[in-house]
């Protein structure tokens, strides 16, 4: 038999947004140790490894509160709820293109994510003065070749896939950004008392902070 318990307070519905803020920021300064012959991947390599973790213990928090407060009734209860989910939401998404990002970087330099197949090598002679469509300074570009060779990719090649892992590494930084920010909007949101009216607001004022971006965004794909 289950036991009603007493809604949850604004202080601690504002804590359980500001806990889910601090966690899903705290993503972006994992580190991870990077071998040398991976170091193009390493932009990425802490984002995906707390990515997991930190889906997992805001899932876990998100069925807790849900279970202490079945079916929330109250509007900064509701608000919270739909606040925590879309950013939940918006996290596993953006977790799951930063896992495709790399996955495709992994393809293209040959790391056997699947059976085994041709090892790209470096390349010497001509490879060495392979050109940039960047200005790379001469000390930077002998560390770019010394990365390529330890990482057995040509220094063009490597330049390629580096720069695909800082693109997927700055998109996955913004999300998290965006996340965290308004989870802790909405937070500020509660602990202000806006939400007693939250329901009764015109339009998508009173809609948590992501849930009215990702609206924003569908308006504009439209």
């Amino acid at each position: 038999m289950t036991t009603d318990r007493a809604p949850l307070t604004r202080t601690e519905l504002a804590d359980l947004l500001t806990d889910a803020a601090q966690s899903v920021s705290g993503i972006l300064t994992t580190e991870y140790p990077t071998a040398a012959g991976r170091s193009y991947l390493h932009p990425v390599l802490g984002p995906l490894s707390a990515g997991p973790r930190v889906v997992g213990e805001l899932n876990d928090r998100l069925e807790g509160f849900v279970a202490a407060e079945p079916r929330p009734a109250t509007p900064a209860g509701l608000f919270t709820l739909a606040s925590y989910a879309s950013a939940l939401g918006w996290l596993v998404e953006s977790f799951a293109e930063l896992t495709v990002s790399v996955d495709q970087i992994c393809t293209r330099v040959g790391i056997p994510t699947k059976p085994p197949g041709p090892v790209v090598a470096a390349s010497g002679g001509a490879e060495q003065d392979v050109t940039f469509d960047f200005a790379f300074s001469a000390l930077e570009l002998a560390a770019i070749r010394t990365a390529a060779q330890a990482a057995g990719l040509t220094p063009g090649d490597y330049v390629e896939v580096l720069s695909q892992s800082l693109l997927a590494a700055t998109r996955f930084t913004d999300a998290c950004m965006e996340i965290s920010s308004g989870l802790l909007e909405d937070a500020a949101y509660v602990l202000d008392g806006a939400t007693d009216h939250v329901w009764l607001d015109n339009g998508s004022n009173g809609l948590p902070t992501l849930v009215r971006s990702l609206l924003a965004r569908m308006e504009a794909t439209e």
